[in-house]
Formats: C-alpha cells, sequence, structure tokens
C-alpha cells in the first residue's frame, strides 16, 4: 500500500529513513531535530508499505525554482529514494518513481531533477540525463528528465 505523508513523525517511516542513511554510512546526532526539519520544509514522500505496514520504500519530494535575474525554472526535486535491499530488482523503486512524476504533473511540473553516485543507470531506464550545466552543492551528477 502506498501513501503520501508530509509529517515524520510515524516510527515506520522513521525506521526506514535510519536504515537507509545506515546504508549509507550517515550519521546523524538529532534525528528528533531531522525529523522536525524535513517537516518544516514541506517535504512531501510516497511511502510503500509491505502487508504488515513496514516501510519497503519511500521516494522523498519536493518543489525546487532556479532562477535568475532573467530566468525562471521549476523542477521536481527528488530528495531521497530507497528501497529494503530485500525488496530491490522487483519494481518497487520504477513504480515509486513514476509516482513522484505523477505528483508533479498534477502541479503542473513536468522536469525532475536529482543527484545520484549511486544508480545513474536506474534513473537512465526512466529517461534521466546527466546535466552538466547544473552544479550540485554535494557535487554529486545531476540527472534532469523533461
Amino acid at each position: 500500500m502506498d501513501k503520501l505523508i508530509r509529517k515524520y513523525d510515524g516510527q515506520p517511516f522513521q525506521t526506514a529513513f535510519r536504515a537507509y542513511f545506515m546504508e549509507m554510512g550517515i550519521q546523524v546526532s538529532n534525528w528528533e531535530g531531522l525529523f522536525t526539519q524535513m517537516t518544516d520544509e514541506g517535504v512531501a514522500t510516497i511511502l510503500r508499505e509491505d502487508e504488515n505496514e513496514q516501510v519497503v520504500g519511500f521516494i522523498m519530494v519536493s518543489r525546487i525554482e532556479m532562477t535568475s535575474w532573467f530566468f525562471e525554472d521549476r523542477y521536481g526535486f527528488i530528495q531521497e529514494f530507497w528501497v529494503a535491499p530485500e525488496q530491490r530488482n522487483c519494481g518497487i523503486g520504477s513504480e515509486l518513481l513514476a509516482q513522484a512524476e505523477a505528483f508533479f504533473a498534477r502541479q503542473g511540473i513536468h522536469k525532475m531533477i536529482l543527484t545520484s553516485d549511486t544508480a545513474e543507470g536506474f534513473y537512465r531506464k526512466h529517461g534521466y540525463r546527466r546535466d552538466e550545466g547544473i552544479v550540485a552543492k554535494n557535487r554529486a551528477p545531476v540527472l534532469v528528465k523533461g
């Protein structure tokens, strides 16, 4: 079952998010502060839960605007994306990505942007391409679609 959340106080999500960060080797000293910040920043997350209401995947998204003195552009920003290791290569990631793209399309946003240093092949398979003209602050490769 999939659901959209905007508050990050639920235990199933928090457990999955901690597993995701552990898998990436990221340590957090103030988890509650991080979850509060995510809520305050207006991040939306599509959760995939199994029949036991355990999170087996999620995709976190937000809207991002790039502006200059002359141009404006809106993107759907895929911030974080995780599928439980035992659920990978079963289509969950593709389904969550499609849902995120549809979520933005309903808001009139048809361009997506993300960084990835681990799954570029997955995104390329779904129509994303590197954009060397956009530089991420974390210096990870930037991929765009649309």
